[in-house]
């Protein structure tokens, strides 16, 4: 079975969400779960029937949230340090982690290394559409990028979708602020030149197509996915406490609701960054998946299972081989 370091005390919950999370993907598949923190404080959390799929790695300290991620190198007793360092040493397959994301990007990038020809890696997130999802990278792993960091971003995100989401030919589209080859600044005009070498390639893409279900993959770099991402977070809470309010106003808005009632969980469920679990950090030697935060014990679960179909995957060396045929 694979092993998974989990780093059980990095959240901004702590430890029983996250351990809720391993259990609740234990119920459904089996794995050799390496719970990374205090044991004492661990292993009452973990019922008898599971504890024959449980190990232990003991770190004492938590990289907390407010920390620099440039320290993380220098704090190898926190939860996030031993568990990247459990894959380098070949003892786990992957990590899952809710804790601090710059210190998990840090290290796996400094620790594990990045893939053969990879200048950056980028974490890559679901994003809901009216049809499925859409691959969505950089989100947050490189603020400041050349046009040659988005080329392999679109390597990455085209290997990604083929291999996990299963769609053969997904249609690869360049974030800009028209549709238009001429539209973009320097940095997005540069790429969009570079990413016509790739077959899958569309052109560029406005931010209302992450949703129309119109592209598969969106490209672009970290600070500006970063700030969609978290626009889109706010504004998927704000739309449902808008309709909570207005339907709390009105008898006939209740009753329409409770008609409504299947179709607004269907909506919340397809909407809810929690059903996908975390984000894959593409580009580096091993398996890492970065989770929210505030992730509950189902989006641990969900993450557990991005790892588990990651490494069942060949998607690192597949990654790795097609870079080399533009760069031959």
């Amino acid at each position: 079975m694979i092993s998974i370091a989990i780093d059980a005390m990095g959240g901004d919950f702590g430890e029983k969400p996250i351990i809720e999370g391993v259990i609740e993907a234990l119920k459904e598949k089996p794995f050799n779960a390496i719970l990374v923190g205090d044991s004492k404080i661990l292993k009452p959390l973990i019922p008898k029937d599971f504890e024959q799929y449980i190990r232990y790695e003991e770190a004492c300290e938590v990289f907390s949230m407010d920390e620099n991620a440039t320290e993380a190198l220098k704090r190898k007793d926190t939860t996030i340090y031993k568990a990247i360092e459990l894959v380098k040493n070949g003892k786990a397959k992957a990590v899952v982690s809710a804790g601090h994301s710059g210190a998990s990007m840090s290290l796996a990038t400094l620790r594990l290394g990045r893939l053969k020809g990879i200048l950056r890696p980028a974490i890559a997130t679901l994003m809901p559409n009216v049809v499925s999802k859409t691959l969505f990278l950089d989100v947050g792993a490189n603020t400041d990028c050349k046009a040659e960091h988005l080329f392999q971003f679109a390597i990455m995100g085209d290997i990604y979708t083929k291999e996990l989401m299963k769609i053969s030919k997904p249609r690869l589209a360049l974030l800009s602020n028209g549709e238009e080859e001429c539209k973009g600044n320097e940095l997005t005009k540069e790429a969009h030149q570079m990413m016509k070498q790739i077959p899958n390639f569309i052109g560029n893409a406005e931010g209302r197509d992450i949703f129309n279900g119109e592209i598969d993959i969106l490209i672009c770099d970290g600070f500006n996915g970063n700030v969609i991402l978290k626009a889109c977070e706010g504004a998927a809470t704000a739309i449902f406490q808008i309709l909570k309010k207005e339907i709390r106003q009105s008898i006939f808005a209740k009753i329409g609701a409770l008609m409504m009632k299947p179709c607004f969980k269907k909506l919340k469920k397809h909407m809810d960054w929690q059903e996908y679990g975390g984000a894959p950090l593409l580009g580096v030697n091993g398996c890492v998946i970065i989770s929210h935060g505030k992730s509950d014990a189902r989006a641990i679960k969900n993450a557990i299972f991005q790892a588990i179909n990651f490494e069942k995957s060949n998607i690192n060396t597949l990654i790795e081989n097609e870079l080399e045929k533009y760069n031959a």
